[in-house]
Order: structure tokens, then sequence, then C-alpha cells
């Protein structure tokens, strides 16, 4: 089993946790649940209902929908990272390629940890809006757009 601190340090590559005070992420880190899966095993569907993040420690997992590869993801990096904030269904399948351990933090979890530790939601909203901000810029400055809306 992880320690606390090794969660954190875990934590601290997952992009939706980016401007989280690293204080902040034992808390994180406590509601974070050790998972194993074997080779071939299906980690969650298309079109099933989104209820976790889940972080590879070791192994891989293959992200693939309709049988194309979307992405391998490998250790230190996370998959379904928005399933914390979002309800919609799993657009992807995912399954393990190798013997996997990971990390999952699930929504009702982390929804009642936000309610008692503002930081944390403070943190998650500012890279929300960062990664909304150059999604903008990216789509206005196509074609024809002025580069800052």
């Amino acid at each position: 089993m992880l320690t606390i601190i090794e969660k954190v340090i875990f934590l601290q590559n997952v992009d939706v946790f980016a401007d989280v005070p690293t204080e902040d992420l034992s808390y994180l880190a406590a509601i974070a649940e050790e998972l194993e899966y074997r080779k071939g095993e299906i980690i969650y569907k298309e079109d099933e209902p989104s209820e976790a993040l889940y972080l590879v420690l070791e192994g891989q997992v293959l992200l693939h929908r309709g049988g194309e590869e979307i992405m391998v993801a490998e250790a230190k990096q996370a998959f379904g990272t928005w399933s914390l904030l979002d309800e919609a269904p799993r657009v992807v399948t995912a399954t393990a390629l190798t013997d996997c351990r990971m990390l999952g933090i699930y929504r009702e979890d982390f929804f009642d940890l936000l309610a008692d530790h503002i930081q944390i939601t403070q943190g998650v909203f500012k890279t929300v809006v960062k990664r909304m901000r150059a999604l903008m810029e990216t789509v206005s400055a196509g074609p024809g757009g002025r580069g800052n809306i």
C-alpha cells in the first residue's frame, strides 16, 4: 500500500489538480483508492456512467472506441479525469493491456471533500478555466479568427 505522501506525489501529475496546493493534495490522497486490474480486464466500457478518475501507478491501459486505439495510459498518467466533474457517459472503453496498479478517485468522495476544502475547489476551477481559455484561443485563432475572444 502507498503512503499518503506517495499518493500526493502521483496526484501532482494529474492535470485537473495542477493548481491545487500540494498540502491540500493530501486530502485527495486520503480518498484515493488503490486498485488492481489483470491483463485484459475491462476497467470501464464506452457509454457507461462516469464515476471515477484513474491514475496508473504501474502497467498500461488501452483507451479505445469501436476497435480504434485512442491512446495508451502508462505509469504516472491519468485517464477519466473529467468524469470527476461531468456525469456524461464514458466516450471510450478502458482495458488493462498489462497487469496494472492504479489509484481511483470516485466522484461522490471527491464532491464530499470539495464541500469541506475550498482550496481544492478553487484549484480545480482555476485549472478548468485555464483549459477553457486555451481552447477558446485555439478556436478563435483558426481561419479568420482574431486570437482572443
